[in-house]
C-alpha cells in the first residue's frame, strides 16, 4: 500500500538502503542529497520502502506545488525488486491532488493521464572497459584535443574551496544562465561541502598564474556512478583545452571499473557536443508536466 509521507516521518536509513539496492540510481534520489537540493522534501512509499518516490514539494503563495530543483538533474520511483517502470504508474496514479502543479523530470519513461512528457538526454560513459578500448571511441577531434592539452602539461589541484568554484562560475558564466538564484548556489555550496566532509565527491581544479583557479569540476561519486555535476571553464581553459584533460584524466582512473561516468547531460548545443565526443551513450529522461492551477494563477512560474 502506498503512503505519503510529510518531511519529518520518513525514515532515511530505509529510505537510502532502499535506494542503494535499485539497480542504477544516481546520486539525487539519496535522503542527504535531497536534503540539501530540495529543503522540506516529502516522499511517497510502498509496502514499508520496498519501493519509494521522492516528492521535492515546495510552496509559493500558499499554493503546494512540486518541481526539479537546480542542480538534480531526474527522479523518479525506486525499487530494488519491483519493475520500476510498473511502480512509477502506481505512484503517479496516487500523488496527492493538492500538488496542482507539477513540473519534475523522472529517469522513466511513462505514458501518463494528464501530463505533457517531453523527452530529454543524458550522457553516459561505461567504464567497465580499460582506458585504450574507451579512449578508442573517443571522436578524433576529442582525441586530438586531449593530447593537446596533456603536451602542456596541467598540473591538477585538489585544494579547491566550494566558494572558490562557485566565484568562478559566478564571474564566468552567470549572465549566459537564466534561472539560478542566490539560494541554488548556497544549497549547492552545501551539498560540495558535505560531499567533501563525507567523501562522496571530489572537487578538481586547475590553476594558473598566480594560482588563480581558471578551471573546476565537482564530482559526486556514488557506488557505481561518478556524476559531472558542476564544471567552471574559463577563456584561458577553452584556449588550453583543459576540460579535456581533465575528463581524459577522469576516465583513465576509473576505467576497468565497473562505474557509470555520468555526464548530467545539457541542452546546450556546445556542451552536448563536447560531451559525446567521448563515446556517450545517450540515455534518455522525461519531464513531467501538469498545471491544474485556475487562471490567472496559471500564468505563475
Amino acid at each position: 500500500m502506498i503512503v505519503y509521507h510529510k518531511h519529518n516521518e520518513i525514515d532515511r536509513e530505509q529510505w537510502d538502503n532502499c535506494i542503494k539496492n535499485t539497480p542504477g540510481a544516481k546520486p539525487y534520489a539519496y535522503s542527504w542529497y535531497l536534503d540539501i537540493m530540495a529543503p522540506g522534501w516529502q516522499a511517497l512509499v510502498d509496502d514499508d520502502y520496498d519501493s519509494v518516490f521522492p516528492v521535492p514539494g515546495f510552496s509559493r503563495f500558499g499554493i503546494q506545488y512540486i518541481a526539479t530543483p537546480v542542480f538534480l538533474q531526474q527522479l523518479g520511483a525506486y525499487s530494488p525488486d519491483k519493475p520500476v517502470s510498473k511502480a512509477i504508474s502506481e505512484f503517479l496514479d496516487y500523488m496527492p491532488d493538492f500538488f496542482k502543479f507539477i513540473d519534475l523530470c523522472i529517469g522513466q519513461k511513462i505514458d501518463a493521464y494528464g501530463y505533457k512528457v517531453s523527452e530529454r538526454v543524458n550522457f553516459e560513459l561505461d567504464l567497465s572497459k580499460p582506458y585504450e578500448t574507451i579512449f578508442k571511441n573517443f571522436s578524433d577531434q576529442c582525441r586530438r584535443n586531449v593530447e593537446a592539452s596533456a603536451r602542456k602539461s596541467p598540473e591538477l589541484v585538489y585544494n579547491v574551496t566550494p566558494d572558490e568554484i562557485i566565484d568562478l562560475f559566478i564571474q564566468n558564466k552567470e549572465k549566459d544562465i537564466n534561472g539560478i538564484k542566490v539560494r541554488d548556489y548556497q544549497r549547492l555550496k552545501n551539498l560540495i561541502s558535505f560531499c567533501l566532509i563525507n567523501k562522496k565527491g571530489k572537487l578538481i581544479g586547475v590553476r594558473g598564474a598566480r594560482k588563480k583557479l581558471i578551471f573546476g569540476i565537482f564530482l559526486v561519486e556514488i557506488r557505481g556512478n561518478k556524476t559531472i555535476l558542476f564544471v567552471v571553464n574559463t577563456l584561458l581553459s577553452r584556449e588550453r583545452r583543459i576540460d579535456y584533460f581533465v575528463v581524459n584524466e577522469l576516465i583513465k582512473n576509473y576505467s576497468s571499473t565497473r562505474a557509470i561516468l555520468d555526464f548530467a547531460g545539457s541542452s546546450i548545443p556546445s556542451i552536448a557536443s563536447f560531451i559525446d565526443s567521448f563515446g556517450c551513450a545517450k540515455v534518455p529522461y522525461y519531464r513531467l508536466y501538469r498545471n491544474r492551477l485556475l487562471w490567472p494563477l496559471r500564468m505563475l512560474k
